[in-house]
Order: C-alpha cells, then structure tokens, then sequence
C-alpha cells in the first residue's frame, strides 16, 4: 500500500515538473530572450522600466506567448480573445497558432499581422506594418516560415507559403511572394534579390539600390540608343 502510494506520489511529481518544465521551455525562457534583445536592438531602450511598460512590441509578444500556450493546450476561446485584447492594446495582431522563436522583437510594432500558421525563427526583427500573411482562402500551411535573424523593414508584405532563409534582410515595403535563400537583401514589388551572402545581418534603407529606377534608366538609354541611330538613319537617307 505504502510502495503504491509512494509510486503515485513520484509519478505526481514529475508530471508537475514536465509541465513547469514545458511552460519555463515555452513561455518563461523566450520571454526574457524577447526583453534582453530590446536592449541591443534599440538604442532608445534607457532601462528596463521602460522597456517593461512602454514597448507595445513586448506587450503583444508576452500575449501572444500565454496565448500560444493555451493554445498548444487544447483551450477553446481563449487563446483568440487574449489575442484579440493583444490586438486592442497594441495594434499588433498575433495568431495564437503562429510559432514564434526566441529573442524575436517587433520594433515600434503597429499594424504588423502574424497569421495562424506563420513561423518566425530566433532573433528576427520586425518592424511596423509588417504582415506574414497568406495569398487566398488556402487551408493548412498557408503563411510563410522566416528564418533566424532575418530583418523585415515596416510595412513589407510576406504572403504564402514560403521559405525566408537565415539572415535574410527585407526591405521597407517590398512584397515577398518567393521563397529567398538565406544571406540575400530583398527590395522592391514584388520582391527582388539585390544581393547575396552578405552576413553583416543590418539593413541600412539609406544604401538601399532603386531597383524601378535601375529599370527605368536603363530603358531611357536604350530609347536614347534607339533615337541616335533613327537619326543617322534619316540623314544618311537623302544620299543615298
């Protein structure tokens, strides 16, 4: 009797503990990972008092993480109405399912959109306005998979199912709709590849190339080109 009790009792224990140790793997550990990054990421965090009541990035990531949480549990309603509440108080919108990695933070934060099964690796940025969305009314894996220390400038757009290497770095308002290999510089609409294998992980928008432009002044000397040798056509015509 006492052998079945103390059996019982062990096994008691470390269900206790697998789930503490589920919820600190889950919930705990990432959070502080997600605290200690704004510090090196924002050169405007002074102090953690600062950081703890006055980042609506954090405030929407400490939600999204109870919610996943729950989520990960099986709870019905719940997890969609804390982040709906998310929603509210920050501007930012996270679905519960959505996976997110350590040290993740959302710069500023407002109007980005994570959707239901987006996956975002460790350490990305995000800036405002950011969406991991899907293309249409797809069912399963319909959102995009980041990988870590990818940088996404505000207001860009990842739509789809597709892959974002290591490292990648996206610039302000392009719209990713392919898969990018790791280490590559993405502008434009849609997303264009500028570069590669470049490891630095900063994104500085001010060295940024003008793809369109690029485009456009290439074609005005083509057209140039073309007026040039129209000319010497129509002059030597009376000669001959």
């Amino acid at each position: 009797m006492q052998q079945s009790f103390e059996s019982t009792s062990n096994s008691h224990s470390a269900s206790a503990e697998r789930r503490q140790n589920q919820l600190s793997g889950l919930f705990l550990e990432p959070l502080i990972s997600d605290f200690r990054i704004i510090f090196e990421r924002d050169p405007a965090a002074r102090n953690w008092l600062e950081v703890f009541f006055c980042y609506p990035g954090f405030h929407a990531l400490c939600l999204y993480r109870f919610a996943h949480w729950l989520h990960r549990r099986g709870v019905a309603f719940f997890p969609r109405f804390i982040s709906h509440l998310g929603r509210m108080f920050t501007g930012i919108e996270i679905h519960p399912g959505a996976k997110i990695g350590k040290g993740v933070f959302i710069d500023h934060g407002m109007g980005v959109v994570i959707g239901e099964t987006a996956i975002v690796g460790d350490y990305t940025l995000i800036y405002q306005g950011v969406t991991l969305g899907g293309t249409g009314k797809e069912t399963g894996k319909r959102h995009p998979t980041v990988g870590n220390n990818v940088v996404v400038g505000a207001g860009a757009k990842v739509l789809g199912n597709i892959q974002i290497g290591d490292r990648v770095r996206i610039g302000a308002g392009s719209i990713v709709l392919r898969n990018i290999p790791a280490d590559s510089t993405v502008v434009g609409i849609p997303g264009r590849i500028v570069s590669r294998k470049q490891r630095n992980g900063l994104l500085e928008h001010g060295k940024l190339p003008d793809v369109e432009a690029t485009v456009i002044r290439s074609l005005l000397s083509r057209i140039e080109q073309l007026e040039q040798k129209l000319e010497r056509l129509t002059k030597d015509e009376p000669n001959s």
